[in-house]
């Protein structure tokens, strides 16, 4: 099974979770995809995207049922990211943690699989 990840702040995990379904972050409907991460990349987007902001919810969704849709494209550095080309739905989420915020950096262990 190959996991992939995807960082929603509050708001936007409290929309999803109302709606049960969604287009992503704004930086996900301008770019016309969900913006996932491979367990290695999210650290790293995450602190990129995302530094010292609270209240950010994990998600973690596997990736064989999205297959028609998940595309693996080059982004940093050429690496391939996944982005989902159809709305997320609340049922593709195998779990959603939150992440906390140690020393202003986010703490992943507990947090992935």
């Amino acid at each position: 099974m190959t996991l992939v990840y995807k960082i929603f702040r509050a708001g936007e995990f409290k929309a999803f979770e109302a709606a049960g379904r969604t287009a992503g972050s704004p930086d996900d409907v301008r770019d016309g995809f969900v913006h996932f991460s491979t367990r290695e990349q999210v650290e790293d987007t995450t602190a990129r995207h995302f530094p010292g902001e609270v209240g950010l919810t994990l998600l973690c969704v596997d990736a064989g049922p999205l297959a028609d849709s998940l595309k693996w494209e080059p982004s940093r550095d050429g690496a391939l990211f996944p982005h989902l080309y159809r709305d997320l739905l609340i049922e593709d989420v195998k779990f959603a943690r939150e992440l906390p915020l140690s020393d202003g950096r986010h703490v992943f262990e507990g947090c992935l699989e």
